[in-house]
């Protein structure tokens, strides 16, 4: 076990870090944008005039992506109910409305999905870090499993993790039941093993999880979208271990 300090915040005994992916170790603002503006082009060619409610639902606003908007921390299967529900405002049956939303996105995903995010300043190097310090590590994201794997093998980071967990089938975030999971898989107790990520959500599911405590990183300084995180952070190198 590891004592784990980040600013004014010391968390004993801790065994395993789980860790976000979009927003925490992956720049992925680009790509989330690119991927909502994309989607909504395409489904307003079918379905004229829901091109910009639904950017807005998506929390794309011109250049800006809302990192707490759905886009940015919604699982693939919300996002695609939320765009069926805009649809399905318009009079198109519920089944149809989600063949279009969930086509619409699969073929923006093809169009722009070739160049990998980037990975954040620091993501790599904590990783190592933490890993060889004897704590256990794992991705708990609300991107699809496949998409977390893609993500640990584009960036090379297979050997310092024993958990690529992504949200296939409900539920999503912030349900406490995957944190149980990715604890169970890992062979840890909640109560040793603490939770970083950039949104709302990831506090929600690690607290209600009983979870050692909550890292909420916020690379564009806005405290707000992880309210409820024990301590907040700007840089993961924030993350420090002080003894083993």
């Amino acid at each position: 076990m590891a004592t784990i300090k980040c600013g004014d915040k010391t968390f004993p005994d801790i065994q395993a870090i789980l860790f976000d992916k979009n927003g925490t170790l992956e720049d992925s603002e680009s790509y989330f944008r690119s991927l909502g503006q994309r989607g909504a082009r395409i489904i307003d060619a079918q379905v004229p005039g829901i091109g910009e409610p639904l950017l807005m639902a998506f929390g794309i606003n011109g250049d800006r992506l809302d990192p707490a908007g759905l886009m940015a921390v919604g699982s693939r299967r919300e996002t695609e109910t939320a765009a069926a529900a805009y649809i399905a405002e318009t009079g198109r049956g519920w089944f149809e409305s989600l063949t279009i939303a969930r086509q619409a996105l699969a073929e923006a995903e093809q169009y722009i999905g070739k160049t990998p995010s980037p990975l954040y300043v620091g993501s790599l190097e904590i990783l190592k870090s933490l890993s060889s310090a004897g704590l256990k590590l794992g991705i708990l994201s609300a991107a699809t499993t496949k998409e977390v794997q893609k993500f640990v093998i584009t960036h090379e980071l297979r050997d310092y993790l024993q958990l690529e967990m992504g949200v296939d089938e409900d539920p999503s975030k912030p349900d406490p039941i995957l944190f149980l999971q990715a604890c169970q898989t890992l062979g840890v107790e909640p109560r040793t093993t603490l939770m970083v990520g950039d949104s709302v959500g990831d506090m929600q599911m690690a607290r209600d999880a009983k979870a050692a405590g909550c890292i909420g990183i916020t690379w564009i300084g806005n405290s707000g979208n992880v309210q409820g995180a024990d301590v907040v952070i700007n840089q993961l190198d924030e993350i420090q271990v002080l003894e083993v």
